[in-house]
């Protein structure tokens, strides 16, 4: 079986649970450290499916990466392999299939209800109509062309879309503790004050380890319904 690319972008946001996931069902990965200075693959054939993580950039950067994974995106669709996009993952979906990258009208940081928007969801996450994911984001993306939102926060209209085999997500179900903790180390640099969608890692870390396992049962169907569309061949 080909392996799933991973595109990782910053140091501290690897792919977390999804690779305990990707493990558990023996399937395997491909990691591309792009904060190391490694290029994107130039064409998605030789993978069965592409992931992006976040990133503490914007989509809108100048950045030559940027320029390469909007292609191998488009890419990928063309040659029907799907596409999953964590945070700045679903930015960059978004844009390579025509949608734009905008500031959020507030920062979202930390643990915050999501809530389906649309039935296409009970394909990629069952029977449940709200949960909690973490959240770290001052960007937000549009719907693009033959998209679908299935997902929303209070604080953000659209937090998750699907588009044929692909799913683009703006809240972060890969986390674990110690991506949480690590994170939350640079709390300072957001320059963001706790309000109603920001939260401070104390806060962030109430309960922690409860929220994440009931997180997973959630980011364990989105998992799923992704694999079932890998090309195998």
């Amino acid at each position: 079986m080909k392996p799933i690319a991973i595109f990782r972008h910053s140091p501290g946001e690897g792919p977390g649970y999804f690779a305990t996931f990707l493990d558990r069902h023996s399937l395997p990965w491909t990691l591309f450290t792009i904060d190391t200075g490694v290029s994107p693959a130039p064409t998605s054939v030789n993978f069965s499916g592409l992931c992006f993580m976040g990133g503490p950039m914007s989509v809108n950067d100048d950045l030559p990466w940027i320029h390469q994974e909007l292609a191998l995106i488009r890419d990928a669709d063309a040659h029907g392999i799907p596409v999953l996009g964590h945070c700045l993952g679903g930015q960059l979906m978004s844009k390579a299939f025509g949608g734009v990258v905008t500031r959020n009208p507030v920062k979202e940081i930390g643990w915050g209800e999501v809530q389906v928007t649309d039935t296409a969801a009970a394909d990629w996450i069952g029977d449940n109509q709200r949960f909690e994911a973490f959240h770290w984001h001052g960007e937000t993306f549009s719907l693009p062309h033959g998209a679908t939102r299935i997902l929303k926060s209070t604080h953000c209209e659209n937090q998750a879309f699907v588009r044929g085999p692909h799913v683009g997500l703006q809240c972060h179900i890969e986390m674990t503790a110690a991506m949480i903790r690590l994170w939350g180390r640079h709390w300072d640099n957001e320059n963001a004050p706790p309000s109603a969608s920001v939260q401070t890692p104390a806060q962030m870390h109430e309960n922690l380890e409860q929220r994440i396992a009931r997180m997973r049962i959630v980011a364990d169907r989105i998992y799923q319904r992704w694999i079932s569309g890998l090309r195998l061949n």
